[in-house]
């Protein structure tokens, strides 16, 4: 089997055209939020998700506190579906997260955030879903059928949720015009050469996979993928806690993967890279712009936070590789279901 015929390459390939077909669809609907927040902002926002939309979800927190200064925290669903604990969340702005909108914690969460006073928005792949029911606002993902177990494009279409609303929260030009070359830009990344990192893994037992800032999300979800499809233990760190400790496992040949973004973490992300490569380690670095031995290619142009959209993209490509080099079928990972319900 190619790479090219699983579902997950597949899959991450039409993310480009996902993104454009959101925009689209949602323009009226993110427009019409976007005003109501103007109007009323809220106090603070909650973002509920699991897994991959979890990862999405700190990618929120870092997009909403930067540009629009609103404390931005997650839910931890069993709070309210096991400890059903109820939560002062009156006039704070609720953002679900879900490709299915099927697990019953997170449709009692959202359900138990409109009791509390919150606006309930729902960020979702499957538009009749009971998550979707119970919210004020649905934004859709507009991904389509997405087969594989491993979640790609439903992840990087919420991505483009979170920047969709914000553009349109904020009004900021540069982000709405860099909303306007996403698409395009994805398209020019998919034939981003990043064999460097199935050639450099392909018989690695750990790694850490380490980001900062907007790139922290993204380093998430690349540790969770590595674990998912490859059967590779992978832990993720933000290049500020990475030194406290983990650094200690840090020695010759042990691998670490950096995603880097062209903003004030940029040159403390790469400081980490250089320490770790001082120490013999295997190092590999996406980050806009940079080339040379042991960086991946990544384009520059676009505001920082669009950059975990396409270093992602291109990561997804390379796992779906990284996967079948391994002996794994990064469609059908062991012991997982493409729904997780939990309570």
């Amino acid at each position: 089997m190619h790479a090219s015929d699983t579902l997950m390459f597949r899959e991450a390939h039409e993310s480009a055209d996902v993104v454009a077909r959101q925009f689209a669809a949602n323009e009226r609907v993110v427009g019409e939020l976007a005003a109501a927040l103007r109007a009323q902002p809220p106090r603070f926002i909650v973002t509920c998700a699991r897994g991959s939309s979890d990862h999405a979800a700190a990618y929120a927190k870092y997009v909403f506190e930067t540009q629009l200064g609103i404390v931005t925290a997650s839910a931890s669903p069993s709070v309210t579906s096991v400890y059903a604990a109820p939560q002062q969340w009156e006039g704070a702005l609720f953002i679900a997260i879900s490709q299915s909108g099927k697990s019953p914690d997170l449709v009692r969460n959202a359900q138990a955030a409109k009791v509390a006073g919150a606006r309930v928005v729902a960020m979702v792949n499957v538009e009749d879903s009971p998550l979707a029911a119970v919210a004020d606002t649905v934004i859709p993902l507009h991904a389509g059928p997405e087969r594989s177990v491993a979640a790609t494009k439903s992840y990087l279409a919420a991505l483009a949720a979170i920047l969709h609303l914000c553009a349109r929260w904020h009004g900021d030009a540069k982000l709405c015009a860099a909303l306007e070359a996403l698409p395009g830009a994805l398209r020019a990344g998919w034939d981003a050469d990043w064999s460097a990192l199935v050639d450099g893994l392909a018989g690695a037992h750990n790694l850490f996979v380490v980001g900062r800032g907007f790139g922290f999300a993204a380093a998430l979800e690349a540790a969770l993928k590595f674990k998912e499809t490859c059967g590779l233990h992978a832990e993720a760190f933000s290049a500020a806690e990475v030194k406290h400790g983990p650094m200690a496992l840090v020695g010759p040949d042990f691998p670490v993967l950096c995603f880097a973004q062209d903003d004030g973490t940029l040159e403390s992300t790469l400081a980490v890279a250089n320490e770790f490569r001082g120490r013999g380690a295997q190092v590999l670095v996406a980050a806009p712009g940079r080339s040379g031995e042991g960086f991946l290619p990544l384009a520059a142009g676009l505001p920082a936070l669009c950059t975990p959209l396409l270093t992602i993209q291109s990561f997804y490509r390379a796992a779906s590789e990284l996967a079948l080099r391994r002996g794994f079928n990064p469609d059908v990972p062991p012991h997982l279901n493409k729904v997780t319900e939990t309570v």
